[in-house]
């Protein structure tokens, strides 16, 4: 019974250690990281501070897709994943040991973009260690796997916050994000196999050759989608509170039942997209992204927001799907450096989306919700009339 479950879900000794860093790193992550701006403010910071914080997450998150996916394909993901953990947990020290918000702001250049540049690598273990018609279901548990400790990060930070105080509770929550990473870093260690490297002495711009082609046409569509989802993103919390007059409680059950339903569809779909074409997942989960501000528009009673939310986490549906897709289509012995090269130029242009989003919230709610919605439609129809896939003989061969 156990080995028909590891066959189906694709898992393996490499997926066993890649789930537990993912799940400890996390929850160590989620449950400080979550209350930084409390913990700056409380330390002497200001307000400000904390949103120059959160804007230094978003470029770093975009950012260091490109060095973890060089460090992933110059040195292995196993190498990879250490040394950056070895960096997250220097970053957590440093938080420990100095009680300022300027210690806050050096410790979160190790630590605070963690899964956005480690995510080349476990791609890349995913694609070397998991047969290619499991690759989705691959993708799919590691993005499963990271909803857990974001649901439950939070609620244990919020606990420590409560029972020791602000500063207390933050720097407990640290110092249990350092113990989570050394016992994941030590479990990994053992258990992840090695990966023989060829030697490349490739320069980190080489990356961007393989973005050509089918790969290129998904991340012009890729990043239209995204310009539809960071469009309207920071405001749809005031469409719900403000607009349609519900409170923060609901649109926090709202935002749960999203993140339920994501959850829900993940192993499903992934186990249909590994037994079919990859394409029409995407183009469905791409759908499902402009489709969701067009339908907040017109969302006014819980009844419709439920539903609208409901939509919302569907837009999980085909995720897992392209992110295998792009690993498909990036070039044999380059697939990590090209993965991290990709996220970089879309997420760096994407960046771009939340100013224009408050400049289009000024105008008015409907100019911001309904331009989100044509960018997805141009996105969308880009990848209907231009997007392929690698056929699934050839990715299996």
């Amino acid at each position: 019974m156990m080995r028909r479950i590891k066959e189906f879900l694709g898992l393996n000794a490499s997926m066993y250690a890649m789930i537990v860093l993912v799940m400890f790193l996390g929850l160590g992550e989620k449950m400080a990281e979550r209350y930084l701006p409390l913990y700056l403010i409380a330390l002497g910071g200001t307000a400000f501070l904390a949103g120059m914080l959160n804007s230094l997450n978003n470029f770093l998150n975009a950012v260091y897709s490109l060095p973890g996916g060089y460090a992933a394909q110059r040195f292995g993901y196993k190498k990879s994943l250490v040394f950056f953990t070895l960096l997250a947990m220097l970053g957590y020290a440093i938080v420990i040991a100095i009680p300022s918000w300027q210690a806050v702001f050096i410790g979160a250049f190790f630590f605070i973009s963690w899964n956005a540049v480690t995510l080349p690598a476990v791609m890349s273990l995913v694609s070397k260690t998991v047969k290619a018609d499991k690759r989705t279901m691959g993708v799919s548990i590691h993005s499963f796997v990271r909803k857990i400790p974001m649901a439950l990060g939070p609620i244990v930070g919020g606990g420590l916050i409560a029972r020791y105080g602000t500063v207390l509770g933050i720097r407990l929550a640290f110092i249990m994000a350092l113990a989570f990473s050394a016992a994941a870093l030590a479990f990994m260690y053992f258990k992840m196999e090695d990966e023989s490297v060829p030697q490349q002495e490739e320069s980190v711009f080489s990356l961007f050759k393989g973005i050509k082609g089918p790969l290129r046409n998904l991340l012009l569509s890729d990043t239209l989608i995204r310009f539809a989802e960071q469009i309207p993103y920071a405001f749809v919390v005031l469409w719900v509170v403000q607009t349609c007059g519900y409170t923060p409680v609901q649109f926090g059950f709202l935002s749960a039942l999203e993140m339920v339903v994501s959850m829900l569809i993940y192993i499903p779909v992934a186990y249909l997209a590994d037994k079919s074409e990859k394409k029409p997942f995407v183009l469905a989960t791409f759908a499902i992204f402009t489709a969701f501000p067009l339908a907040l528009y017109f969302s006014h009673s819980m009844t419709a927001m439920v539903l609208v939310f409901t939509l919302r986490g569907l837009k999980e549906f085909g995720e897992p799907t392209r992110k295998a897709l792009i690993m498909d289509l990036a070039p044999e012995g380059k697939k990590a450096g090209t993965f991290g090269a990709y996220y970089l130029i879309r997420d760096v242009i994407v960046s771009i989306g939340a100013a224009i989003g408050a400049y289009l919230w000024m105008i008015s709610p409907a100019v911001n919700l309904i331009t989100a919605f044509a960018c997805g439609v141009i996105g969308t129809l880009v990848f209907a009339f231009w997007g392929k896939e690698v056929k699934r003989e050839a990715a299996q061969g």
